[in-house]
C-alpha cells in the first residue's frame, strides 16, 4: 500500500489534517474512516522527535485499535448487505434526489444488486441505492391501506321522518386496486340481502347518499349495509356499516315501496326480485352496481 497518499503536511511543526489540506478527498462532515486513522499514525510515526521516540506499545495499542475499526467497518457493511438481500420482496418507500430534484418511488423490491460494495435495489425496473430506502412495510399492510374500504359508522333511518341515508368515508382505493363501481345492499340478521338499486345511490368524494325511497318499506330493525366493489380482488364490506330503521313502515307515493327500491321494471325491464342469498351477491345484479 503506497502510505505516502495518507500522509498530512507539516506546517510550523505541527500535523495539518484539516479538509483542504488531505489529498485524498473526503466528504465533508463524513465520519473519521480507517484510512484516516492510519494517516494520523504513518504522520505521527514519521514526524516523530528522534531524541524521544513513541514508546513501542504505543503504536502497536494504536494499530490494535485500527484492527478493531477496520473488523467494524467490515461487520456494518455485511450486515448492510444482509438487510440489503432480506428486502427481495418486500414492499419499501425510496426518497432519491438527483441533481437537486426529490424523486420519491414505491413498490415491491424485485432483486438486489452490488456496485463497488454498495447495494442497489430494483424496484419495477428501476434502480434505487439502499441509502435512499426510508420505509419498509409489509406487503399486505400495504395492499389493505390501498384496497377500497369503507369507515365503520352506525346509522339511523326514521319511518316518521326519513331522510335520505348518507354514508361517509368510503374509498375507492387506489392504484392498481381501485374500484370504479360499486354494489350496495342491506342484509338483515339472518343473512337476507336486498340489493339496492343504483337510481338511489350517488357518490361523490367519499361520501354514498341513498335516497330515502330506498328503505320506506323495510320494517324496523338492525341492518347492514353491505358493498361490493369492482376492484381486482372483489372487495366486500359487510360489517363496517349498521343501520337502524325506527318507527312504521309506510306506502305513501312519497317514500315509495320496497319493491321500487329493488328494481324498477320500467326503467330496467328486470324482475321484481329479492335477493335472499348472502352478502357477496349484494350488488351483483345490474339494477344494484353505481358506476362511480
Amino acid at each position: 500500500m503506497d502510505y505516502s497518499d495518507l500522509m498530512a503536511p507539516v506546517t510550523d511543526g505541527k500535523v495539518d489534517i484539516s479538509e483542504s489540506s488531505q489529498k485524498k478527498e473526503r466528504n465533508v462532515g463524513s465520519q473519521l474512516g480507517k484510512d484516516d486513522f492510519l494517516m494520523l499514525l504513518v504522520t505521527q510515526m514519521k514526524y516523530q522527535d528522534p531524541l524521544d521516540p513513541t514508546d513501542n506499545t504505543e503504536y502497536v495499542a494504536q494499530l490494535a485499535q485500527f484492527t478493531e475499526l477496520e473488523y467494524m467497518q467490515n461487520m456494518m457493511d455485511v450486515t448492510q448487505h444482509t438487510s440489503a438481500f432480506e428486502l427481495v420482496g418486500k414492499y419499501v418507500y425510496v426518497e432519491h434526489s438527483e441533481k437537486g430534484h426529490s424523486q420519491n418511488a414505491e413498490g415491491v423490491v424485485d432483486y438486489v444488486t452490488m456496485k463497488n460494495g454498495e447495494a442497489y435495489v430494483t424496484i419495477d425496473g428501476a434502480e434505487y441505492s439502499y441509502d435512499d430506502i426510508v420505509e419498509v412495510r409489509n406487503e399486505m399492510y400495504v395492499l389493505q391501506q390501498k384496497m377500497p374500504s369503507v369507515q365503520k359508522q352506525d346509522i339511523t333511518y326514521l319511518h316518521h321522518d326519513p331522510q335520505p341515508v348518507i354514508i361517509t368515508g368510503v374509498s375507492l382505493g387506489e392504484d392498481d386496486y381501485q374500484a370504479y363501481s360499486m354494489g350496495i345492499g342491506v342484509v338483515n340478521d339472518k343473512g337476507e340481502t336486498v340489493t339496492i338499486n343504483s337510481k338511489y345511490v350517488t357518490y361523490e368524494k367519499g361520501t354514498v347518499t341513498i335516497d330515502r325511497r330506498a328503505f320506506a318499506n323495510f320494517d324496523a330493525g338492525t341492518y347492514n349495509i353491505a358493498f361490493v366493489f369492482d376492484d381486482p380482488n372483489k372487495t366486500v364490506s359487510v360489517e363496517d356499516v349498521t343501520l337502524e330503521i325506527k318507527g312504521i313502515k309506510t306506502n305513501n307515493p312519497v317514500a315509495g315501496t320496497i319493491d321500487d327500491a329493488i328494481t324498477d321494471d320500467k326503467d330496467t325491464g328486470d324482475d321484481k326480485t329479492e335477493d335472499t342469498g348472502s352478502a357477496d351477491n349484494a350488488g351483483s345484479t345490474e339494477s344494484g352496481t353505481t358506476t362511480v
